[in-house]
């Protein structure tokens, strides 16, 4: 057999005093960043949640921060409704209670929700700000008020969709809080909620089930979809869990396309805004 003509290969400049075997071609073609996490799914939009994605690596812990975040979340909120129902038992109705301090009590379990994540990074990750993307940045501020506003703007509108057709919503426990007490007590529950709860709940949804979820490999959209699920049912609130899907959906987008979860803590806290506001008059 005749020897087969050698390919050409393209000239490549040698450094003087430093003689050597050419590189290859294949090798003269620039690299595509975070190859080994491409997705053929992906929108061309959504380039740096996946720079985010190969950078961050693995979050396989994520599965157990979620589970024993949200399961002592649960526990907790049990004892505290039991204890509730003890006391309640012992108390002169025409006395009752200075139950400004209960408002703060009643947020205690939702800080299991982010501390739970927070300690799993700290020992088996590599700390919240590689993992999770927690320090925002300027794109996060502008990502994440933009789908706060959706959220909000898409909730309100499906809000008021669901009382035209099945009437008002049945009263909830911040609606009676609202019309008692109006003290200090009251205004730092609505800045919890504006400030606290974003925090916690997204680095529970957004970061650590989110990051599990993505470490296996599942479609950026079902996560995005299956995380504003569970988000709106892990509430508890049947008439509102269509309005909090609807919501979830639009702060996982501020997940989706940044990578970062501080985008969905801005998105989040945008959509509490209005809720928050209408505490801070009710407590001034």
């Amino acid at each position: 057999m005749g020897e087969q003509p050698e390919r050409e290969r393209p000239e490549f400049p040698e450094p003087p005093g430093e003689p050597g075997p050419k590189p290859s071609a294949p090798f003269s073609r620039p690299m595509h960043p975070a190859q080994d996490s491409t997705d053929p799914d992906l929108h061309p939009r959504f380039w740096e949640a996946q720079l985010e994605a190969a950078r961050r690596g693995s979050l396989a812990w994520g599965f157990a921060a979620f589970f024993i975040g949200y399961g002592g979340y649960y526990l907790a909120v049990l004892i505290l409704h039991a204890i509730r129902a003890e006391r309640a038992g012992g108390f002169d109705p025409t006395k009752p209670p200075h139950t400004g301090p209960l408002l703060l009590l009643a947020f205690a379990p939702n800080i299991l929700l982010g501390l739970v994540p927070a300690v799993f990074s700290w020992w088996r990750g590599n700390g919240l700000r590689s993992d999770f993307g927690i320090l925002p940045k300027r794109r996060d501020l502008k990502v994440g008020l933009a789908c706060g506003v959706v959220a909000l703007l898409g909730s309100w509108a499906l809000t008021m969709v669901i009382i035209a057709i099945s009437g008002p919503p049945p009263a909830s426990d911040l609606a009676r809080l609202m019309q008692g007490e109006r003290t200090v007590w009251l205004f730092l529950f609505a800045l919890f909620a504006f400030l606290g709860a974003p925090l916690t709940e997204e680095l529970l949804m957004r970061g650590a089930l989110w990051g599990a979820l993505e470490h296996y490999r599942i479609p950026r959209y079902a996560i995005l979809v299956l995380t504003a699920l569970i988000f709106a049912l892990i509430h508890q609130e049947v008439w509102r869990t269509p309005v909090l899907f609807v919501g979830g959906l639009a702060i996982g987008a501020a997940r989706m396309i940044t990578g970062r979860v501080a985008a969905s803590m801005i998105a989040h806290a945008t959509n509490n805004f209005l809720p928050a506001l209408l505490l801070f008059a009710v407590a001034g």
